[in-house]
């Protein structure tokens, strides 16, 4: 080891964190991809409430929910609790992992979540997965809206009059 020199020694502030900086200074937040069965019946009484839930329970822990967003409402595979159907459940969220045990708690405890899963999502792929479910999720919503009634009838050009509406339009 000789012509080496010794490693440069770094006061507190010049490029390395203070001894006395605690850890979770040090530590970033991983964003988390979280999948969770609502029961269906509390979610039908309430959609806000329930869902909201999820969000709730994120930000007390000092997250950031980033997605949040109906997955689909099926039928499961086995009664849970006495349940046959499930709402499903999306969300992105950032969290200090540090909290994800008690963020897995509250869900447990939680009696409107029936299961819940939650994975660390590798940090190169999380705005792909995150642009996803946002426009899925608007996807989703208009999917849901009613289409709008059509005024002309099949055959019949706009403007022109339908067959049998000479005797409504002759009353007026």
């Amino acid at each position: 080891m000789e012509g080496r020199a010794p490693p440069p020694v770094l006061k507190p502030g010049e490029g390395a964190p203070a001894l006395s900086s605690t850890r979770s200074e040090v530590l970033t937040k991983n964003v988390y991809e979280g999948l969770f069965i609502f029961d269906s019946n509390r979610y039908g009484r309430d959609q806000l409430g329930v869902s909201g839930r999820i969000a709730e329970l994120v930000t007390k822990l000092g997250g950031e929910v980033l997605v949040s967003r109906l997955w689909e409402e099926r039928r499961l595979a086995y009664p849970i609790n006495g349940q046959r159907k499930g709402t499903y459940w999306l969300t992105y969220f950032k969290l200090d992992g540090v909290q994800l045990p008690a963020f897995e708690r509250e869900c447990q405890l939680s009696e409107s979540i029936l299961r819940s899963l939650t994975l660390k999502v590798e940090p190169r792929i999380v705005d792909a997965l995150v642009s996803h479910a946002q426009s899925a999720g608007a996807d989703l919503t208009r999917s849901r809206r009613p289409e709008p009634a059509k005024t002309a009838e099949v055959g019949v050009e706009a403007g022109e009059e339908a067959p049998g509406d000479e005797e409504v339009n002759a009353g007026q």
